[in-house]
């Protein structure tokens, strides 16, 4: 796994943790030589994580919407940044570009990311692994309600167990090499 696509807030939320967590996130990819695909802005946790993976030596590709590179304010200092026309060319892209995708705290645009990630991945347009790093339980209520969702029969438990889950950040980033394949996928529009 060489390319990590990382879906988080494009504000820095209420609690300091979440940038902590982005910082340390940011550090330990450049640190095992993974680079960060992202949403290309740099307010919020989307400018800490990339300022972190740079500082630290990596490399940072981001992807924006033309429509949304003022209100997110594009991040300029990137390694490569890919201006789109809309979001559905920016999920295609990132997914083009990134070998796994997990997402740390965030809000409605997070959620949009991966679980369009998770569809792609079921409908079989790539085959790379997608997770969620559970800093002080953020996501423990979705989790409940993917369970509920497969418990209801809405969702095979092999397609939920898909979904890496993690409090422990090398667990979460050990898992998605694991399950990373290298296998390109299929992605065509």
């Amino acid at each position: 796994m060489q390319r990590l696509a990382v879906y988080c807030g494009s504000s820095m939320g209420n609690d300091p943790v979440y940038a902590e967590t982005a910082i340390r996130l940011g550090q330990m990819m450049a640190a095992r030589g993974i680079d960060l695909v992202y949403g290309g802005g740099k307010l919020g946790l989307m400018g800490v994580i990339a300022d972190t993976v740079l500082e630290s030596g990596g490399k940072v590709y981001g992807v924006i919407p033309e429509m949304l590179r003022s209100h997110e304010v594009a991040h300029t200092g990137l390694t490569e940044l890919h201006i789109v026309d809309n979001m559905h060319q920016r999920k295609a892209k990132m997914t083009e570009l990134t070998d796994a995708f997990v997402a740390i705290p965030g809000g409605i645009g997070t959620l949009d990311e991966l679980f369009e990630a998770w569809t792609w991945n079921a409908l079989g347009y790539h085959a790379k692994p997608f997770g969620l790093l559970n800093v002080d339980g953020y996501w423990n209520s979705l989790t409940d309600f993917l369970d509920n969702v497969a418990g209801q029969g809405f969702m095979s438990e092999a397609r939920r167990e898909q979904l890496v889950v993690s409090d422990d950040m090398d667990d979460v980033l050990d898992q998605l090499a694991d399950r990373y394949t290298g296998a390109e996928g299929t992605v065509t529009w």
